[in-house]
């Protein structure tokens, strides 16, 4: 290994020798490497659930989605129910346990997000890119946010697509570990280091200052299950510059850009919703219709549990 202080850091965040995240326990992350490749989805039909309604799931319909979100940390759900209701992500959301909203600047009055182009005069959204009909590159939620306000679960429910585009690019982060790992384990190592991935203040025109700098690792432990706080920018983002850092970025970057089998692909239609341990998505550029793209976005502060 190339830096016995990168694995000191490593270990910080391994509180537990079993753990198969535990990079100096090999035996753990063969037997659930294989665990989770066993049975793993092939294509984004098999993580597709349909339900009668979201806001009352059948306990046939929470089994469904509940088992696609263990084997692969994501689930699509697909209902009849085309209504603009904010009760229909909230309502799915506290089945799973999912109620710790993160109330973040750009959220709605209730702490859901109605993600959909800005109006011009709406100043705050404008000049955010997920109110814009642009690409947006791969991320995970909340990548900005204090490492105590990490958002661990999340659901986009859509209310209205786009006449064209808008289509979401997946990848649970889990996979993403072990393509990272089965090429060079130092990859981990680096990206688990406290000051790896850098989010520098956001600064409005005038000089006020709305966020500071934001540091942390990219993957990291939240009871026992693994987490990833990632974005694939590359304006407005300091990654640490040492030996190893920049091709594990790199490596991940290409994967990302890859034909990979374990990459779904899906544009969500009205009635149709992402439920989700904040997995790895992007979104494609759109054109709206008379009626605009609007997707409900809940961030929670919890993981998907029973």
């Amino acid at each position: 290994m190339y830096n016995e202080e990168l694995k000191f850091h490593t270990r910080i965040n391994l509180l537990i020798h079993n753990s198969p995240f535990n990079l100096d326990n090999e035996t753990a992350y063969q037997v659930w490497r294989e665990r989770k490749l066993e049975n793993y989805p092939n294509n984004i039909s098999d993580l597709i659930v349909e339900v009668n309604d979201p806001r009352q799931l059948t306990p046939a319909e929470h089994a469904a989605i509940l088992a696609r979100c263990q084997a692969a940390n994501m689930a699509i759900y697909a209902s009849p129910l085309k209504n603009a209701d904010k009760a229909i992500p909230r309502e799915l959301g506290k089945q799973f346990n999912l109620t710790q909203l993160d109330n973040n600047m750009c959220a709605d009055d209730d702490a859901i997000t109605s993600l959909t182009v800005a109006s011009v005069g709406d100043g705050k959204r404008q000049t955010y890119i997920p109110y814009t009909n642009r690409p947006i590159h791969w991320h995970t939620d909340g990548y900005y946010n204090l490492l105590d306000k990490q958002i661990y679960g999340l659901i986009l429910h859509c209310v209205h697509s786009a006449k064209q585009g808008g289509e979401n690019a997946l990848l649970d982060h889990e996979i993403a570990y072990i393509l990272l790992r089965d090429e060079n384990p130092d990859y981990i190592h680096a990206l688990m280091q406290p000051d790896v991935m850098c989010i520098p203040p956001n600064v409005t025109k005038t000089g006020e200052e709305i966020r500071p700098t934001r540091c942390g690792p990219v993957f990291s432990l939240y009871n026992s299950t693994l987490h990833m706080r990632y974005t694939k920018r590359t304006r407005s983002i300091d990654w640490k510059n040492d030996q190893i850092t920049p091709a594990a970025v790199q490596f991940l970057a290409n994967t990302l850009d890859s034909d990979s089998n374990y990459i779904f692909r899906a544009t969500l239609q009205a009635g149709q919703g992402l439920i989700s341990n904040n997995v790895l998505h992007d979104r494609s550029k759109f054109a709206d219709d008379d009626e605009q793209r609007l997707l409900y976005r809940a961030r929670y502060y919890q993981r998907i549990t029973v």
